[in-house]
């Protein structure tokens, strides 16, 4: 790895730096796998579990974020006392009995229920993975890995949908979609029990108390740089997840294009791993707060375009053809800037590198939903909920990007 220090606690011998960003990319796939590959299933599962009010299917989805953002809290400090590996294994288990659960399910409440549990087990690899990448690596090389990391994981998401469709289409029923959970956890989980070796020393932990976890989110929370990119990224998911609970729906009821989802969904989201691939050498020579900004601002502009043009009678190909341009923006922006701020708010606290995750990313998973749902359960048929959503967002971020730089000029 990158330090002496960092070599001391790198994996097993025989497991170079692509092997350990692969199986971090796929600790972190298990959250965006677990979203993207139920898209194709939501009608299904609508008109079986909620026939009287199909746009609940929605909730599939939101409760699984919710109980990924409440997990997130707990993993970070338990990992920081505990060590990562045993947080990991034990979250995996717990995913895995949620995926079990969910085959079962013949209720929404049940189903709710199982997801949030997955939700709950899923944090635990990307709380800790998080935390397992600071503690090799970090600055603007940390920043690299993450956007490598990013770029390898976005491949699951990205033929997600293709393949929650496949497995529908070849056995008749969507249970099959979380058998399919169960073996992706369990190859992930026991490719790290194998390879991975842990990366916190007993010596750099520390105790699981709650006035210790306070004292952490309060030094945390001391620094203005923080507070904002935790703000920003909450945004940032925000948008992204509205965009994910929105998106099928809009395929399907606005343009009729159902069948073709998730082939148009694969493209898309190549632009994530196109962009986390370009950030990987942009990272280094204009620094993560400029890109951040940038992407932003272009997202203002796209959005606002989009919201002005709803309210304008199209031809129909048009209307298409610029949601699709549209979209593959929010994808390209998601590459550029959330590995980037996880970066920001993870550099200046690496001595709690896992309370950091957990206070970064259980605020913005949790409040992002927040956001979202509304958005979601909003869709009227239209592209304008979603758009208006995004519109206000970017532009909030931008203003808070905007006074992050003044911080960082008074350092």
């Amino acid at each position: 790895m990158s330090t002496a220090a960092g070599q001391a606690r790198t994996p097993k011998a025989g497991m170079g730096r692509v092997e350990f960003i692969t199986l971090m990319a796929m600790l972190f796939a298990m959250v965006a796998f677990s979203i993207d590959s139920m898209l194709p299933a939501l009608p299904r599962m609508a008109a079986e579990l909620t026939p009287e009010a199909p746009n609940r299917a929605q909730l599939i989805l939101t409760f699984f974020v919710i109980g990924l953002g409440l997990g997130t809290f707990v993993m970070g400090p338990v990992s920081d006392a505990f060590g990562r590996k045993p947080v990991i294994l034990a979250s995996a288990g717990l995913y895995l009995i949620g995926a079990a659960l969910a085959t079962l399910a013949q209720t929404l409440e049940l189903m709710l229920l199982a997801r949030a549990l997955q939700g709950l087990g899923a944090a635990g690899p990307r709380v800790a993975g998080m935390a397992v990448i600071r503690d090799l690596f970090a600055g603007r090389e940390m920043a690299r890995i993450m956007s490598f990391v990013m770029m390898i994981f976005v491949l699951f998401p990205a033929v997600a949908p293709l393949i929650g469709a496949g497995i529908i289409a070849l056995s008749g029923g969507w249970r099959s979609v979380f058998v399919a959970f169960l073996v992706f956890g369990s190859i992930g989980a026991a490719w790290m029990q194998l390879r991975l070796a842990e990366t916190l020393p007993r010596g750099n932990r520390r105790p699981f108390r709650a006035s210790v976890v306070v004292a952490a989110a309060r030094e945390a929370f001391a620094l203005p740089m923080v507070r904002l990119v935790t703000l920003v990224l909450t945004l940032c998911f925000g948008m992204f997840f509205a965009m994910l609970q929105s998106v099928q729906p809009i395929f399907d009821q606005t343009f009729g294009r159902a069948d073709t989802f998730p082939v148009w969904f694969f493209f898309l989201s190549l632009g994530v791993a196109a962009a986390s691939l370009l950030n990987t050498r942009l990272v280094m020579r204009f620094g993560m707060r400029r890109i951040v900004t940038v992407a932003l601002a272009v997202q203002v502009a796209i959005s606002g375009m989009m919201l002005t043009l709803s309210y304008i009678a199209l031809p129909a190909t048009w209307e298409f053809a610029l949601f699709l341009f549209w979209q593959a923006s929010m994808f390209f922006q998601a590459g550029v800037t959330i590995g980037n701020l996880n970066a920001m708010g993870m550099e200046p606290l690496g001595h709690i590198a896992g309370m950091a995750a957990s206070v970064i990313g259980g605020i913005s998973t949790v409040f992002a939903m927040a956001l979202a749902a509304p958005l979601g359960l909003a869709f009227d048929g239209s592209i304008r909920p979603l758009a208006t959503g995004v519109f206000v967002l970017s532009l909030l971020a931008v203003l808070l990007m905007l006074r992050l730089r003044r911080v960082e000029q008074m350092r």
